[in-house]
């Protein structure tokens, strides 16, 4: 069905009860994303089956649209029972296209709309306003009673996505389907499709027929962690594609929905797959194989006019099959060691008068915009296509952190913010270490909910050109259609209320309560997800000199209860009311707990107590913004990090500054060693230090300097110890330490991220 331009008042006739044994009504309602206001007033109204819709013939599958999923929710749809009421579909002309009016009062609920999506999203708060159990059909009575409200809502941003890639791990049909439900239910506006890869191309293109023969299939998959070494594979071939008529059969159903589909064919890098089945598509002209395990590749596209023909020859295509506005063009992690040593290359840059091969890539994506241009269309691209100088009518997607954002929006040109820190769904959501295998990093469901989109250093003026964000879902550790909905939900959730709702009437712990009772519909829409809401966080605190560790819940009416002897807690064990007292090595475990039963997973936190405990701790360099952790005070609060990822609350990151973290102990003390470790995890750009230096200050005020070389490997963490040197009749007391970390240098060619800063992540730093 295709919902048509409404043009006047839609009326469909929705029956009531008015019996005398009234229903009970229902819970107020759990809105996702939250609307600009709501009031609930104290009345109720009673939707029946009955329902005999009045409406403009042109208007017809918009009425079948709603008719029917108000219809089919019920479980016994052949005896509709009850008298009609009204409920009207109003077009205003003074209302912006996407905002709506929704009420509801005893005998009537009026919809008013600035244009069929405003009804479109309209309907979905109704949809919201019902039991879970009209989801899929099972709400095992013949009336649902209803609150009365007054709602006014219109979203803050234009651009609401989320994105998929397919290229690593592929889907069916029926799943991007379902994904594209999901986001119309939570009025979000844009699908940003990731559709070719290094390691698989996954869009029929019938005039390059290598590209589903070949460039759509690896030999076999990584298994485990890119940082796993050394590198194991499954030996199984995977792959595929979507034929050209899965793709339109996707992009009207999405169309059905008010959600556009923004294409993304990679380029210059990248493209491993499509130079696997095209050699002459690369500088060598040597036949590679498409990737089977994640990172940057070398091979990029040649910017030769043969490379210019194929993928002007292949917009062509995508051209036709997507009515949106944009094409996005990647852009993104292309590496320069083909073009540095490719001759046409290197004569091209003369040839155009470039600077270099930065100059070279800018060139690259010009060309391309102009052609894309020429189709009547945009080009969208990460960040990467700032490099060298901007496309002249480029809208940036910036990812590497805000700069990107903040340097195009400043030049005039449109932005999308989808960075890392705040939006790369693959990041792990939780601490637990039974969390399933992800890439790293650590993005908690309240991180996402925090997210501003209009970066700070922007004027009034310059935020004009933020359109929104996106949520990015990477899926290389993503094999099953499960894992994606795991990793997205709840999540999606809150990017959702974030590009949605005004952030000034935002508030997380109201937020928490309605995920909770969303729970249910993600339950009966058989969509799976990550809970994590009876989870508990913990903190160390110092006052007056002591330590303490603090323990919280976000979920309301609950109790914590907590053991310090290795027991697991239940029902009789302490409830947690007041910060716990830390002298000495402690393990606490606790668990949520309402009247019933415990709820959720067992919490556990080792607590190392040592010398530099509640000490005074200072760093040259603030943390990057994005990898704050705990703040300085973490690297000495008796915790360390997790094993497996970089991003929690104890790792603190640096990119590309050399350190210096000194502690100043209360007294001087006489310590035996010091002990830190580095994340080495260099598929995500993260180097080991290649030396350190620690300074001491004695209690006389001398001051003696101890340097070491780190032993680098492929080791995910690097360990460092020293060890007080010891002196015969000698104490050496100590009244600070200085730990100095020079940061790694520039990442090397054929490595990921070669070019760029490294980053440098420390944990924990144990003074015995």
């Amino acid at each position: 069905m295709h919902f048509k331009k409404l043009t006047g008042i839609l009326i469909l006739l929705i029956s009531i009860c008015n019996c005398n044994e009234e229903p009970k009504p229902i819970p107020q309602a759990q809105i996702i994303p939250a609307p600009q206001t709501i009031e609930v007033l104290e009345k109720s109204f009673t939707l029946t089956s009955n329902i005999q819709p009045a409406y403009d013939t042109n208007l017809e599958a918009l009425v079948d649209y709603c008719v029917s999923f108000l219809k089919n929710g019920f479980k016994n749809k052949s005896k509709p029972s009850g008298d009609e009421t009204i409920i009207q579909f109003v077009i205003e002309n003074n209302l912006d296209e996407e905002e709506y009016k929704l009420r509801i009062d005893e005998k009537l609920i009026v919809i008013n709309a600035g244009s069929e999506k405003g009804v479109f999203y309209a309907f979905q708060t109704l949809r919201q306003l019902l039991p879970p159990e009209f989801e899929n059909g099972d709400y095992d009575d013949n009336k649902v009673v209803l609150p009365c409200v007054d709602i006014r809502d219109k979203p803050k941003f234009e651009y609401r996505g989320m994105h998929l890639d397919v290229g690593r791990h592929m889907y069916s049909v029926e799943f991007i389907k379902k994904y594209i439900d999901a986001m119309a239910m939570l009025k979000m506006n844009t699908f940003h499709w990731h559709l070719t890869e290094d390691q698989g191309w996954r869009i029929e293109i019938k005039k390059y027929p290598k590209l589903q023969e070949i460039a759509a299939y690896r030999d076999e998959t990584l298994v485990g962690h890119y940082s796993d070494q050394p590198h194991q594979f499954d030996g199984k071939k995977y792959g595929g594609y979507y034929t050209q008529e899965e793709i339109k059969d996707i992009v009207a159903y999405a169309e059905e929905r008010f959600v556009t589909i923004i294409p993304e064919i990679e380029m210059p890098g990248h493209s491993q797959a499509a130079i696997a089945a095209y050699p002459e598509l690369g500088c060598t002209g040597e036949q590679v194989k498409v990737a089977k395990k994640w990172g940057v590749f070398e091979e990029v596209y040649c910017p030769s006019e043969t490379t210019f023909k194929f993928l002007e020859d292949v917009i062509d295509e995508v051209v036709a099959l997507f009515p949106s506005k944009y094409i996005h063009i990647g852009g993104d992690e292309a590496p320069k060691t083909r073009w540095k040593n490719c001759s046409d290359c290197q004569d091209l840059i003369k040839e155009k008068g470039l600077k270099d091969e930065h100059g070279l890539q800018s060139y690259f994506i010009a060309r391309m915009e102009k052609y894309i241009n020429s189709k009547g269309k945009q080009i969208i691209g990460w960040d990467e296509i700032l490099e060298g100088g901007l496309a002249p009518n480029a809208t940036v997607m910036s990812w590497r952190g805000t700069n990107g954002a903040i340097e195009a929006a400043k030049a005039g040109h449109d932005v999308i913010l989808t960075p890392t820190s705040h939006c790369y769904f693959d990041y792990y959501q939780s601490e637990n270490d039974d969390e399933p295998l992800a890439i790293g990093g650590f993005l908690p469901l309240e991180k996402v909910y925090s997210f501003n989109p209009i970066p700070e250093e922007l004027s009034d003026e310059e935020s004009q050109y933020v359109l929104g964000a996106q949520g990015n879902i990477w899926t290389e550790y993503m094999p099953t259609e499960d894992q994606v909905e795991y990793m997205a939900f709840p999540r999606m959730l809150a990017m959702s209320e974030v590009l949605w709702t005004n952030s000034e009437t935002r508030n997380y712990d109201e937020f928490v309560k309605r995920v909770e009772a969303f729970y249910k519909r993600l339950d009966a829409l058989d969509i799976n997800y990550a809970n994590h809401l009876y989870e508990i966080e913990g903190n160390v605190s110092t006052v007056n000199g002591k330590t303490f560790y603090n323990l919280k819940t976000f979920s309301e009416g609950k109790t914590i209860r907590y053991t310090t002897d290795g027991s697991e807690p239940n029902a009789n064990s302490a409830i947690y009311n007041s910060p716990i007292p830390i002298s000495e090595d402690v393990t606490i475990k606790a668990s949520v707990f309402n009247e019933q039963q415990q709820l959720g997973k067992h919490f556990m936190q080792n607590i190392k107590y040592h010398k530099a405990v509640g000490a005074k701790i200072s760093i040259n360099k603030e943390p990057h913004k994005a990898y704050l952790g705990s703040g300085a005070e973490g690297l000495i609060n008796g915790i360390s990090g997790s094993d497996k990822r970089y991003g929690d609350k104890e790792w603190l990151g640096f990119w590309g500054e050399d350190i210096e973290i000194k502690i100043d102990l209360e007294k001087a003390t006489e310590i035996s060693s010091i002990k830190t470790r580095f994340h080495n995890g260099n598929g995500q750009w993260i180097y080991a230090p290649k030396h350190i230096r620690l300074k001491y200050i004695l209690d006389d005020g001398s001051l003696f300097t101890d340097d070491h070389s780190l032993k680098i490997s492929d080791e995910r963490i690097v360990d460092f110890e020293s060890k007080m040197m010891k002196v015969p009749g000698r104490k050496f007391l100590i009244k600070s330490i200085t730990v100095m970390a020079p940061n790694y240098g520039t990442i090397p060619e054929g490595k990921q991220g070669a070019g760029n800063k490294a980053w440098t992540f420390i944990d924990e730093i144990i003074v015995n």
